[in-house]
């Protein structure tokens, strides 16, 4: 390993460190992941000739150039879809529309409320993707639940169950899709074989939490409900909330129709409820003048694009920009190399530590680096839906549970409701971690004896 390879990785740990700080030091992560990202970049430009041959002379910048630009468009792929999923999911909950869902749900028992929060994350995050849906289930918890303290609590259950949800579904996460588009593992087999892992996973972390919450819950504050007059009808919200999230479950189906990146159908659909939403809203400005055209217009897109959460996108976009420099230089498929010589082929220990560092990089890389090193064999573990491919799908979708900077749906959270990583780290990682082993071993016993 060079001398500039091992400065690169430490520039990155001291950063990652940082963000780990963050409680402590004051200073916001979005601001620590944009520095990671320059200075990895940086340093890579002191010598970029020894990890891209092309970079020489006169085509130096121009190579690098191009390698940033194909790091930033898959970046802005993620970026794009984040944006328009929030988006989505608060014009949804500003017109009421998650008013029934809330109401479903509702229960005035902690742990109640835990189990069915659990449970619908899970579900959902099958069908939806788990970024998706823990921006729909922080928008639910927001109107249930008003003491922060146990909320943060719900909260880290919905990063657990929609990791979990994602790892048996072939739509459900980024890995598991690049694994299915890959052909290395099937849709009826992931289901099957890593169903019960997955809920393992999510049941064992969801009860330990369980007992930590005690009693009722608070009536949250009621929304102030605003005249007739500058409000939508019932039938409008229903309409809303019907579009949003049948839009939201429309995007794979979209994806698998078109071939296109999944941003793609989330910007169709945000179009299409931004032309719905500006059509009711022009027709009630049209019945109330005076009124509807003053507070209308604080539920119209336009206005919940101003209050995107900014800091985690650029948090997002450091961060993922920064991996990209580690990708390039070779780090993590040299990583995955070693891991394979050290454990001699061992592929439960190989890919539960897989897992495990999944929550500290993007676990994108990580599978694309496997992807890439291990070849798919007519037989064996590392046949289509053989024990290391699904174990790969499993492990990288449940592993990134462990930080809460581990998974997109960790990231979106920790912005959301202000958890801090320090705080999760302590409460909430060896619980998640029990869950991860609890589904590994659970896996194992299926291929062993059932599936064997």
């Amino acid at each position: 390993m060079s001398t500039l390879t091992i400065a690169i990785v430490i520039v990155f740990c001291i950063g990652y460190l940082c963000i780990a700080l963050e409680s402590l030091t004051k200073i916001n992560k979005a601001a620590i992941a944009l520095l990671m990202f320059v200075a990895t970049w940086t340093l890579f430009m002191m010598a970029p000739e020894a990890y891209l041959p092309a970079a020489i002379g006169d085509l130096k910048a121009a190579v690098v150039g191009s390698e940033i630009e194909r790091h930033l468009g898959s970046t802005a792929t993620t970026l794009f879809f984040l944006m328009g999923a929030m988006t989505i999911v608060e014009l949804v909950d500003q017109n009421g529309g998650f008013n029934f869902v809330r109401d479903t749900l509702k229960t005035k028992s902690k742990r109640a409320l835990l189990w069915r929060i659990a449970f619908m994350t899970f579900i959902l995050s099958a069908i939806l993707d788990n970024l998706t849906t823990s921006i729909v289930m922080i928008m639910i918890l927001r109107k249930l639940v008003s003491d922060h303290k146990d909320r943060i609590i719900y909260a880290s259950l919905v990063i657990i169950a929609a990791n979990s949800g994602g790892a048996f579904s072939p739509i459900g996460d980024v890995t598991t899709i690049m694994l299915w588009n890959k052909g290395v593992i099937t849709a009826a087999g992931v289901i099957m074989e890593i169903f019960i892992p997955s809920l393992v996973s999510m049941v064992i972390p969801a009860y330990i939490l369980s007992l930590s919450l005690k009693g009722e819950l608070a009536a949250p504050q009621e929304t102030v409900v605003l005249e007739e007059s500058d409000s939508l009808s019932e039938g409008q919200r229903k309409a809303i909330f019907f579009l949003g999230v049948g839009g939201l479950i429309f995007v794979p189906i979209f994806k698998t129709i078109t071939h296109l990146p999944p941003f793609v159908g989330i910007l169709l659909v945000l179009g299409v409820l931004w032309t719905v939403t500006e059509i009711f809203y022009v027709s009630i400005h049209q019945e109330s003048e005076d009124t509807a055209d003053n507070r209308g217009t604080q539920k119209r897109v336009s206005k919940m694009l101003s209050r995107i959460d900014m800091d985690t996108i650029l948090f997002f976009l450091g961060i993922l920009m920064a991996v990209g420099c580690l990708e390039t230089i070779g780090v993590l498929t040299m990583l995955g190399e070693n891991l394979n010589v050290w454990f001699n082929g061992n592929h439960y220990l190989i890919t539960g530590i897989i897992g495990v560092l999944s929550s500290i990089v993007d676990n994108v890389p990580l599978v694309a680096g496997c992807m890439g090193m291990y070849p798919v064999e007519a037989a064996g573990d590392m046949a289509v839906d053989g024990i290391f491919w699904q174990l790969l799908a499993y492990c990288a979708g449940v592993g990134g549970s462990m930080l809460i900077i581990g998974s997109a749906a960790g990231v979106v959270v920790m912005g959301l409701e202000k958890i801090t990583f320090g705080w999760y780290m302590k409460k909430i990682t060896w619980v998640a971690f029990a869950g991860y082993l609890a589904g590994i071993v659970c896996y194992w016993a299926l291929r062993t004896f059932i599936f064997a």
